[in-house]
């Protein structure tokens, strides 16, 4: 058993739905531990647990905590780490902001977020903020590579309960729209460190020479890159696409990662946003700039700062008249593709699109046909050959379909693109170069100002851990395994310099194949439409785009997926699923008091935790808990126990009771451990005997407001009254 501090299974505190289902579903998983001797306690990466721990200096002693995911970035690098890790808010700026203010609201006096820092107090205040921002949890935990799957009982489920799919048509005039030159595709340069070095960037401009970063520490054999997006070649291709859209009489709508992507995506996002309102832009640019206006955070903010300017309201107002008709979030409330950048999160997005034939909401309520703008042509093509392979066949069967395991390129932020702290927007014209300490101009690219220019890079011995990874997957299996890795792009031609010989070497070339992520898209597509099982072996976002892609089509949904991180030193980081913090979620059970969030994920990250846990020390009790906990997962899928997505009807909070229930009864009759056996007998007649109460008690609680005392930082006793309302349940675990 760990000490005080470092329980056996750390279980990670978050946000949104995932958060709130923890209030209901953790007193039950450590009541149910406790009786093999182990510990599940909580480390905090919420958001607002990190905000609060980056700004100690302005708190008081009682606001103070420690800084968790700082803890848990050491504790993943040690053999012992077992964390569960559910998703998390990767903030984009408008929720980093609303989280402050909420945490201001409640007495903590930290400081406002300078939109335009200009003393170095403020500076500060900014560069603490920024690292608060987008992917900053993933790369730090994630010391190992990825590998994500439909758990078989959740395959079969599905199988034998296909989900609605949308109607694909030949005429649909659905398509995705990319830059055909001048994005990060194209410009991308890439190298392979032949020693260890170490790198700064510069830019170079007729006044001298700026350091835009410094001291970037690289190992022997890393691979390095470097691109940069062209800001007139953005404005042009999305003035195009614009009036192209208009022209075809679609919806339009922009897809992007403005939440992995910190740095890139929002600064893309205000491109379109400027595009979208240009004739706004051109008459009252100065005046907006003033009010404090920044298009990177959207319409919605935008539309926010010039509420009481009549004489923009209503140019903005003629502008959208001539525009055409933009994909919606919400047709009833008005909030479009284009109000809030975390709002419309591409693997999230495209997915539901192609799942409902081609279709987005537009502004009236209907579904239409959509212009599906991304503007880098890195992965866009995935989802253009997604779109032409169902417009060529029909929807996917799933039914049928087979499925898509992912081996993922992760560990040591490996590709961490526009999220990096090597992604800058140029100030001035000149060349930007990567100058390593002995000299060398690794990358040196000319660029303007406006451009986004960025570098990422991914280490020796994660790229070979990964490759090893593939083989053993596949050994595992005998499926189909194809390398999506484009030999025509630097990144990739590089990374095909280590998959081969590592293939080679160990006598299994002959078991992969190696594709450019188009053709692997349709060879991926054929293989599950035929019923047959495929691995997509892939770099980090690809390995974040697909694992939403494809069991949204298989399952209908990302959040039930099996996802394990095999750490590099030893240790077990188990995701629950991919299915984002559901934000919508909360607002309904804030609304009615309705929780449909699905723990399908957390149960089989849990099952594997505790086997792993057996595995690592020898604590059988551990095993019996485990494999139990895959007969209540399965329980849960052959009894439909799993949430309603309608009020008034079983939600997350019954669909635990149900894995509790069957979880004790698989203990209570297995005969590998007598005493869990013993132990466990009497827990599963209270909640038998206990079903038409707390059931009962359950569905009582829905239907009014639920107050949780915050969205970002709700207040724990409240969260506990709304997400345990049945006494009788509690009863049985405390």
């Amino acid at each position: 058993m760990a000490d005080q501090n470092t329980p056996d299974i750390v279980y990670t505190k978050v946000d949104e739905a995932p958060e709130l289902a923890s209030a209901s579903l953790l007193p039950i998983i450590q009541s149910f531990a406790s009786a093999a001797g182990i510990t599940v306690g909580t480390k905090d990466i919420s958001l607002a647990g990190r905000i609060i721990s980056t700004f100690p200096e302005v708190l008081t002693d009682a606001q103070k905590q420690s800084d968790d995911l700082a803890w848990l970035g050491e504790w993943v690098k040690k053999p012992e780490a077992n964390v569960i890790k559910l998703p998390n808010i990767s903030a984009s700026e408008p929720q980093l902001v609303a989280a402050v203010k909420e945490l201001q609201a409640q007495g903590y006096a930290l400081p406002d977020y300078p939109y335009a820092p200009e003393t170095e107090e403020e500076k500060a205040v900014r560069a603490k903020y920024d690292g608060i921002k987008g992917s900053a949890v993933n790369p730090v935990l994630r010391e190992g590579n990825s590998d994500r799957r439909a758990a078989a009982a959740v395959k079969k489920f599905a199988q034998n309960n296909p989900h609605r799919m949308g109607e694909w048509s030949a005429e649909s005039k659905t398509r995705v729209a990319a830059m055909s030159g001048g994005d990060f595709f194209s410009n991308e340069v890439s190298a392979t460190l032949p020693k260890a070095a170490t790198a700064k960037i510069v830019l170079e401009t007729a006044d001298g020479e700026t350091v835009l970063k410094s001291g970037v520490a690289y190992p022997e054999g890393t691979v390095v890159d470097a691109t940069f997006m062209s800001a007139k070649a953005l404005d042009a291709f999305l003035a195009d696409e614009i009036e192209k859209t208009k022209a075809e009489g679609t919806l339009f709508s922009l897809h992007m990662k403005a939440t992995m992507m910190k740095v890139s995506d929002p600064i893309i996002f205000g491109h379109a946003v400027k595009a979208w309102l240009a004739p706004v832009f051109d008459k009252f640019g100065d005046k907006m700039a003033e009010l404090g206006v920044n298009p990177n955070g959207g319409l919605g903010a935008l539309l926010e700062r010039v509420k009481d300017e009549p004489e923009i309201l209503a140019a903005i107002e003629e502008v959208r008249a001539a525009r055409p008709p933009m994909y919606m979030v919400n047709s009833d409330k008005g909030i479009t593709n284009l109000h809030v950048p975390s709002d419309v999160i591409i693997d999230a997005s495209m997915p539901a699109l192609i799942r409902a034939g081609g279709k987005g909401w537009g502004p009236d309520g209907k579904e239409a046909d959509t212009n599906c703008v991304i503007p880098d042509n890195s992965y866009a093509p995935v989802y253009d050959a997604a779109i032409e392979f169902f417009k060529a066949n029909g929807k996917l069967n799933p039914a049928t379909a087979g499925t898509v395991q992912n081996i993922g390129l992760m560990a040591q932020k490996a590709e961490e693109y526009g999220s990096h702290p090597t992604t800058f927007e140029i100030a001035k014209a000149g060349t930007v170069k990567m100058i390593l300490d002995d000299g060398t101009v690794l990358h040196a690219h000319e660029v303007e100002a406006g451009d986004i220019w960025r570098s990422a890079s991914a280490r020796k011995a994660p790229i070979e851990d990964w490759v090893n990874l593939a083989i053993d997957r596949q050994k595992a299996t005998g499926y189909r395994a194809i390398f999506w890795l484009d030999a025509d792009r630097a990144h990739d031609a590089q990374l095909i310099e280590y998959v081969k010989p590592i293939l080679e070497s160990r006598g299994v070339a002959d078991k992969f194949e190696i594709m450019a992520p188009r053709e692997a898209t349709i060879a991926s597509l054929e293989t599950i439409t035929a019923g047959n099982n495929t691995i997509a072996i892939t770099g980090n976002v690809l390995r974040d785009y697909l694992t939403d892609l494809f069991p949204i089509l298989e399952l209908a949904t990302s959040a039930k997926m099996l996802s394990i991180v095999k750490l590099m030193n030893g240790g077990g980081l188990f995701e629950t699923g991919a299915g984002g913090s559901a934000p919508k979620h909360v607002q309904q059970l804030m609304e009615e008091n309705h929780l449909r969030w699905d723990s399908l994920g957390e149960f089989c990250a849990l099952g594997e935790s505790f086997k792993f846990f057996a595995d690592q020390t020898g604590n059988e009790k551990a095993r019996v808990l485990g494999d139990a906990v895959d007969t209540a997962t399965q329980g849960i899928l052959d009894h439909d126990r799993s949430p309603s997505r309608k009020v008034g009807e079983p939600d997350n909070r019954d669909s635990h009771y149900w894995f509790a229930r069957y979880w004790a009864e698989a203990l209570a009759a297995q005969d590998a451990d007598a005493d869990l056996a013993a132990h466990f007998v009497p827990v599963a007649k209270a909640l038998a005997d206990g079903e038409a109460a707390i059931v009962s008690e359950l569905a009582a609680a829905q239907g009014s407001a639920a107050d949780l005392g915050g969205y970002y930082h709700g207040d724990a006793e409240k969260t506990a009254a709304v997400m345990r309302p049945s006494a009788t349940l509690n009863a049985v675990f405390g």
